[in-house]
C-alpha cells in the first residue's frame, strides 16, 4: 500500500497516535465552539474524535459525549486525556470507521465531525450515514477543509478528499427531514510549522425537523 493510501487507513493513524508527542492542540475546533456553544446540552457523537479535544470540550459544556474513531490508539489517548481533564465519567468511546458507520438505532442531540476527509469525495456518503444518528430536533455539524491553494503541497488523493459545504446540502435534501442552517466557507488564519496561512473551514450545520 502506498503512503498516500496509508493516510486513509486505521493502521496509519494507530502509528501516528503511538508516538509520545500529541498530534493536536487539544483545543476545541473553532466552528464547534461557535455553533454548539449556543445549543442546549444533551447527548453528542463526535465522529473522528482523534485525541478527544472536542469531546472534552463538549463534556465541560454539560454534554454527554461519545467520541468515535477508527483508531484504537487514538481512542486510548482520548480516554486518557478525558481522565486528565476530570470528565471521564461523562464520556463514552466507540471504535468505528466513518466509511462503514451505522447508527444501529442510536440517536444523539448533536452529531458532529471535524476535518474528516475520506478518500475520493466520499464525505457525502459519510453524511448520509450520520444523518440517521441525529435525534429529532437535534443538530448535525460537519466541518472540513475547503479546497484552496494553501494545500498545494498535498498529494492529489488528499486534495480530492477535501470538499465544499455546498457539496453536502443535496445529501440532506435527498434524505429529507433536515433544515440547513449554515452552509458556507469560513476563513481563518492558522500557524503551521512557524508560518501563518489562510484556510477555509467548510461548515454545514443542519437541524433535524422530522
Amino acid at each position: 500500500m502506498s503512503h498516500d493510501e496509508d493516510f486513509f487507513e486505521p493502521s496509519s493513524w494507530d502509528e501516528r497516535y503511538s508516538s509520545e508527542q500529541k498530534m493536536w492542540s487539544g483545543n476545541a475546533n473553532p466552528q464547534l465552539v461557535a455553533e454548539v456553544g449556543r445549543l442546549e446540552p444533551g447527548t453528542a457523537l463526535d465522529l473522528g474524535c482523534g485525541e478527544g479535544g472536542d469531546v472534552i470540550w463538549l463534556a465541560r459544556q454539560g454534554w454527554t459525549p461519545t467520541g468515535a474513531d477508527f483508531s484504537a490508539k487514538g481512542l486510548e489517548r482520548a480516554a486518557a486525556h478525558a481522565a486528565e481533564a476530570g470528565v471521564a465519567e461523562r464520556c463514552d468511546w466507540w471504535q468505528v470507521d466513518a466509511r462503514t458507520f451505522e447508527a444501529g438505532g442510536r440517536t444523539f442531540d448533536l452529531v458532529t465531525t471535524h476535518f474528516l476527509h475520506p478518500p475520493e469525495g466520499s464525505i457525502t456518503d459519510v453524511v448520509s450515514r450520520l444523518a440517521p444518528a441525529v435525534a429529532p430536533g437535534g443538530h448535525l455539524l460537519v466541518v472540513g477543509h475547503a479546497p484552496s491553494a494553501t494545500f498545494h503541497h498535498h498529494d492529489e488523493k488528499r486534495l480530492r478528499a477535501m470538499w465544499h459545504s455546498a457539496d453536502l446540502v443535496p445529501v440532506l435534501e435527498e434524505l429529507g427531514g433536515f433544515e440547513v442552517l449554515v452552509a458556507e466557507e469560513r476563513p481563518r488564519t492558522v500557524t503551521r510549522d512557524g508560518r501563518e496561512m489562510e484556510i477555509e473551514d467548510a461548515t454545514l450545520l443542519a437541524r433535524r425537523t422530522a
